[in-house]
């Protein structure tokens, strides 16, 4: 049975909840990659960041990039998937909630990320199909 770890993309790159949002986008840049997790003072999952993130809830709402925080503009609601669970686990959480990437945990540690790509690289073409169908639906 194929599992999340067998799917992720590892180590996952993640960004601190204090870290400033010209850092983050610096380390988005360098990474070559659109979204990042987020992680607070203990180490502890707590959000997802997004090139878009920082543009439309920092940028353009008057943040100051050197002085406001990720942690500010993260999306709060993290949608993640153990590294044990099954591939359909991942299918389902990455349709179910229409996001592109996911964090995958091993306990309380990041261990890495599971895109659309790695979806479509590892598993059947109507499985991937149907992943990209359900992200891409509207409303």
């Amino acid at each position: 049975m194929t599992s999340a770890r067998d799917l992720m993309t590892s180590p996952a790159e993640y960004l601190n909840a204090s870290d400033t949002l010209a850092v983050a986008a610096q380390a988005l840049k360098q990474s070559n990659v659109g979204s990042m997790p987020v992680k607070d003072d203990n180490g502890v999952l707590v959000g997802v960041v997004t090139d878009r993130d920082i543009v439309v809830r920092g940028i353009a709402e008057g943040k100051d990039v050197t002085s406001a925080t990720v942690g500010e503009i993260s999306s709060g609601t993290v949608v993640f998937v153990n590294a044990d669970d099954s591939a359909e686990a991942v299918v389902q959480a990455l349709a179910g909630n229409q996001v592109r990437r996911l964090p995958v945990v091993d306990g309380d540690e990041v261990v890495g990320i599971i895109s659309q790509a790695d979806v479509a690289r590892h598993l059947p073409n109507d499985q991937t199909g149907d992943v990209v169908q359900a992200i891409s639906r509207e409303g």
